[in-house]
């Protein structure tokens, strides 16, 4: 049997710290539940909310009242959110490179990006699969 003395390493450190590099913390790959809300939300969202509103529809909204037609959100990480999702939902893949830096911008990773992508995909196909069956049904 061997024998290792311990006592002589007491108070040094094993490795120094300055020879450990800090591991990088991962990286957060999925959304917060109100992040995930946004997302749903914006399902519903048509592309013109996300465009200025010109000044015809601000005079007739001046005019007439009503609601806002434009519904940004206050934050403007979760603005970013909302319009990438939006486009998402309308487009699939195809999404403009300006949307997707304002997204990675307001402090998104490539890997949230690939979840929301990957969410909506699934959701546009089963929508998609809904429509069919629905089709089939009436005809």
């Amino acid at each position: 049997m061997g024998y290792l003395e311990f006592a002589s390493l007491q108070g040094n450190p094993i490795v120094a710290s300055s020879d450990v590099e800090p591991v990088p913390a991962p990286a957060r790959t999925g959304l917060s539940a109100l992040e995930w809300q946004v997302v749903a939300i914006a399902q519903r969202d048509r592309l013109s909310t996300l465009s200025e509103p010109g000044r015809l529809a601000v005079a007739l909204g001046m005019i007439f009242g009503g609601e806002r037609a434009n519904p940004r959100l206050a934050d403007p990480r979760l603005e970013a959110l909302r319009r990438l999702a939006v486009l998402a939902w309308h487009k699939g893949y195809t999404l403009p490179p300006s949307e997707v830096r304002a997204f990675h911008d307001a402090g998104f990773t490539t890997e949230q990006y690939e979840t929301l992508l990957a969410s909506i995909s699934r959701g546009r196909a089963a929508l998609n699969q809904g429509t069919r069956h629905e089709h089939d049904r009436t005809h």
